[in-house]
């Protein structure tokens, strides 16, 4: 019987009560992602005042209770009578579309364009306290989960005395009731506000971490790092290049103008790479699926490139010009926008969506660039001479992609590879690439054979950071995971991948639980980033976690153990107790049933979901795995190789 639908089903969620409901509207997920982003609204706010010209250093600090303390010396949030009857920033916290960024009277430009980001982050907080120091006096205020716990004095705020300072405080503690973990990621912390930095060189950023379990203590005192860049983008940019090992090929070029309303920055140094690395940045957040700015810049810098390449003779009238891709080749790149009223495409900023933004960038790109390279005529050769070089390839790498598409398709029920699965509802299907013929074979017998298909695959992978395209679409294994998933692939030059046509909504990566295993993911993982990216950025790929040790006790059930720590645990938990322990060394080893129930089986599995934090850190790694740094390559593996965001039941 169909359940009633009249008046009384429809439901108001009052004040902030939508938040709570449907978090990740506002901040993306519940993960450790959407948990760093509640440091990021109140920074961001912080930043709005340092671009106001009212700000110059910013203290964010993770406290050892687990909360975040964002500090500014900023004019401080109003605090007197709103129109509403009670205190302006009683309003900010509560209210949701509060603020001051709506008519460009008091922020011309603002990363919080929304007006939600305080009253968003007060209300997944279990507790929120804020102080403001303004005109003489330190006002407080408070919050439990949104709702006020200090009590109004004829609308405004309590005050907690008489101070010289200026500016806002605010102390929260995230949800556990909201969030899947509470402890930020102090990495991702620390990068996001290194980029701040980078982008407002007068900025300064006090970063310090006083929580107990955090290993980078010296000594056991708190982790602090000031983030000073007065070098701006330039340093950026050299720093991104350093980080990779890249030797860049001419100093880092970088320009500044106004067009439309719209500031824009951009520095670029070319290297012997051909990847191409380019951030684009609206009002200090990065848009990591790039927009109209990245649009713009790109355009402009191709067009000014082949009309040069055609008046130095070096493309003939028959010639065609060179592409986007083959001009961009070798690049590392940040642009950077200051935009009074920006678009975006999500709460979370990830895309740029003014047209006025990708005018703006490709008219000062187009009159700055030539006033350089007309007195710099041996680097804009250096430039052409990258174009030239990926034209070759690309011309050899299609060559390679045409023999890979024209060759008949792989039958993927009998080409005693892929053992596929028998439904062909790709929303509700999973493929296990799995290490070595034994593994494959257990996997094959313990699997699910409706939803879970099974592609064993022969040792490590090409490395594809070191490989051209020929070599990598000439290899066996990356030929057979392209035909399986169905969706095709990508890189530089051309772009054939279609995420419609990917035939499984899980691609898991299952691997032993060693330093080997650890390489063979990553090796895996940067093909899946450099050639099928949207795999990550939408969420298909996983990494199994298969346990390290089964623990027999003498009475009772088995137990399966992950890693040494959880060994160790076990160990003092059960002290004086006997039990029989069994080191897996390898997938292998597990009988089908044994590989069912902590690998495969949904409901008892552990599974790592891949997800690129943003493209500088996922640059960095990738360079730093699969680069010609052995040492630093192993040190990372060893250190790093148990790390997981653990997913119970993905």
């Amino acid at each position: 019987m169909a359940t009633k639908y009249d008046a009384s089903s429809i439901s108001i969620l009052e004040g902030l009560e939508a938040v709570r409901k449907r978090p990740g509207m506002y901040i993306g997920s519940v993960t450790t992602k959407g948990l760093n982003h509640l440091i990021y609204e109140i920074v961001d706010n912080a930043v709005d005042e340092h671009l106001a010209g009212e700000c110059d250093t910013i203290w964010v600090t993770l406290e050892a209770d687990g909360s975040c303390t964002v500090e500014d010396n900023g004019r401080g949030i109003p605090v007197g009578m709103h129109a509403k009857g009670v205190s302006a920033a009683r309003i900010v916290f509560s209210t949701l579309h509060a603020g001051g960024k709506f008519d460009n009277t008091v922020y011309k430009t603002s990363g919080g364009l929304h007006g939600v980001g305080s009253s968003v982050v007060n209300a997944l907080s279990t507790r929120m306290d804020i102080e403001i120091s303004r005109d003489g006096l330190i006002h407080h205020d408070g919050y439990e989960r949104g709702v006020p716990v200090v009590k109004l004095e004829k609308g405004l705020l309590p005050t907690l005395g008489k101070t010289k300072k200026h500016g806002t405080k605010i102390n929260f503690l995230p949800d556990p009731e909201i969030f899947e973990k509470t402890r930020f990621r102090e990495d991702d912390v620390k990068s996001r506000m290194h980029e701040t930095a980078y982008l407002n060189p007068n900025l300064t950023i006090i970063y310090e971490d006083r929580r107990e379990d955090n290993e980078k203590r010296p000594d056991g005192q708190p982790e602090h790092i000031e983030f000073h860049e007065p070098e701006g983008i330039v340093g950026f940019v050299k720093d991104i290049n350093k980080k990779q090992k890249l030797a860049g090929l001419h100093d880092v070029i970088s320009f500044h103008g106004v067009a439309e309303g719209i500031e824009v920055d951009v520095a670029f140094q070319y290297t012997d790479e051909f990847h191409e690395t380019i951030l684009g940045f609206c009002n200090n957040i990065f848009n990591s699926e790039g927009g109209a700015h990245l649009t713009g810049f790109k355009t402009a810098f191709t067009a000014v490139i082949n009309s040069y390449a055609r008046e130095l003779g070096i493309l003939k009238d028959k010639d065609p010009n060179f592409n986007g891709a083959e001009v961009r080749s070798g690049m590392t790149a940040v642009v950077s926008v200051k935009h009074p009223d920006p678009r975006f495409e999500g709460q979370t900023k990830t895309k740029l969506d003014n047209q006025d933004a990708a005018k703006a960038v490709s008219k000062v790109t187009n009159d700055k660039i030539p006033l350089y390279f007309d007195r710099n005529l041996e680097v804009l050769k250096a430039v052409i001479a990258c174009a030239e070089k990926a034209s070759k390839i690309r011309k050899a790498e299609e060559r390679a992609r045409t023999n890979l598409l024209t060759k008949q398709k792989y039958s993927f029920d009998s080409n005693g590879k892929l053992a596929n699965c028998e439904s062909r509802d790709a929303s509700k299907c999973e493929i296990f690439i799995v290490e070595g013929d034994s593994a494959g074979g257990s996997a094959k017998t313990a699997r699910n054979r409706m939803y879970q298909a099974i592609l064993p695959i022969r040792g490590k992978i090409l490395n594809v950071e070191k490989a051209s395209i020929d070599k990598v679409l000439a290899n066996a294994e990356i030929k057979t995971m392209i035909n399986a998933f169905g969706c095709g692939f990508s890189e530089g030059y051309g772009n054939d991948f279609d995420i419609s046509k990917l035939r499984y909504d899980k691609i898991v990566i299952m691997a032993d639980a060693d330093v080997d295993g650890a390489h063979i993911s990553t090796l895996l993982l940067t093909l899946f980033y450099r050639f099928m990216p949207d795999l990550i950025n939408e969420g298909h790929v996983y990494v199994a976690m298969p346990p390290l040790y089964k623990v027999q006790p003498a009475k009772g059930d088995e137990i399966y153990l992950y890693d040494d720590a959880a060994l160790e645990k076990y160990r003092r938990r059960h002290e004086g107790e006997k039990f029989t322990l069994q080191r897996y060394k390898g997938l292998g080893e597990m009988d089908a049933e044994q590989l069912w129930e902590t690998t495969l089986n949904p409901q008892t599995r552990m599974m790592k979901r891949i997800e690129i934090e943003d493209a500088m850190m996922a640059s960095d790694m990738t360079s730093l795995l699969m680069g010609n740094d052995v040492v630093q390559r192993r040190e990372f593996i060893y250190e790093h190789a148990y790390d997981a965001e653990l997913d119970y039941n993905a």
